[in-house]
């Protein structure tokens, strides 16, 4: 058994740890300045995220209307429309090229289906271990004869 003036020391410094507040509130501020970062982050990464979706169906809508714009002059001449299907190919491609993206490009009958994914650096869950955001959209367009129907 430890002599009683340890004993003492030992309780007189277990009631001064009960009762002594310093660095609580340290403990306290760490957790909640990542809680509120971590929230910060997403709200901007999740706006970073929807910004890449948006730009993500955009691009993909344009480039699907650049490829069906691409019609068999011949063909519909004769009355037959239809799209030159590597022209179509092509121009749905360059369009992506030229804004900068990549993508994948189908062509089926007269319709031009355009899939890009975009990309984006996060601003702030990048300290949390998540670097970017990804986002794909899908695009299509049909090459028509003139206005057919009013758009819905």
């Amino acid at each position: 058994m430890p002599p009683p003036a340890t004993l003492r020391r030992l309780a007189a410094n277990a009631h001064r740890l009960r009762h002594d507040d310093r660095g609580r509130v340290t403990a306290f501020a760490v957790v909640m300045v990542n809680a509120c970062l971590f929230v910060a982050g997403l709200v901007l990464d999740g706006g970073i995220a929807l910004t890449a979706k948006v730009d993500a169906l955009g691009q993909a809508q344009e480039a699907a209307r650049a490829g069906a714009q691409q019609v068999d002059l011949g063909a519909y001449r004769g009355g037959v429309l239809r799209l030159d299907v590597p022209r179509a190919n092509q121009a749905a491609h360059d369009f992506l090229t030229a804004a900068g993206h990549s993508g994948t490009v189908t062509v089926a009958g007269n319709r031009v289906t355009v899939t890009v994914t975009i990309t984006r650096p996060t601003q702030l869950l990048g300290l949390l271990g998540v670097g970017t955001v990804t986002a794909t959209a899908t695009g299509t367009a049909e090459a028509e004869r003139g206005v057919t129907r009013a758009d819905p």
